[in-house]
């Protein structure tokens, strides 16, 4: 019976000593975990970002989806366009007794109510020729970074 014996060593190869062949040393973990936990943070901080920049987004939306929703109103009831002036800022519903005051009133309601936790005025003037519809909020959980907490969005349109 013939036995073979094969023994591969990694100290046998030319140029490789015994250090050459040795785990990682406890620095070396240490220092790649410290650069995957800045890359962490760094990506938990756009994501913070990133969600407080489409909230404020989304916010502006429902503003213009409202804005062009009491501009249409408007347009429905072209005989008493003038009476959708506001005479200045409104945030508070003031139970209109027309339809034109009534659509005002629905018109906060529904900027009040697409915008929680936000104080929304609104303001109608110059209509029927050049309307200017211009509402404004507050969009501090936006932070400074994304254009500080006083939001206005100004439409204008003629009837």
């Amino acid at each position: 019976m013939i036995e073979v014996a094969f023994h591969a060593r990694a100290t046998n190869s030319p140029g490789l000593g015994r250090r050459a062949v040795t785990g990682m040393s406890l620095i070396e973990v240490m220092v790649s975990v410290l650069v995957l936990g800045i890359g962490l943070l760094g990506i938990a901080a756009m994501q913070s970002m990133a969600l407080r920049g489409g909230q404020s987004s989304l916010e502006s939306s429902q503003v213009v989806m409202a804005t062009n929703a009491i501009i249409e109103a408007m347009r429905a009831n072209r005989a008493d366009a003038a009476n959708y002036n506001t005479g200045g800022k409104r945030c508070a519903v003031t139970n209109g007794t027309t339809l034109a005051g009534n659509d005002v009133d629905n018109w906060i309601t529904s900027l009040q109510a697409s915008i929680p936790g936000a104080t929304t005025c609104g303001t109608i003037a110059g209509c029927p020729n050049a309307c200017v519809i211009t509402v404004e909020w507050d969009d501090s959980r936006a932070g400074a970074d994304q254009g500080g907490a006083a939001r206005t969005i100004v439409t204008e349109a003629r009837i």
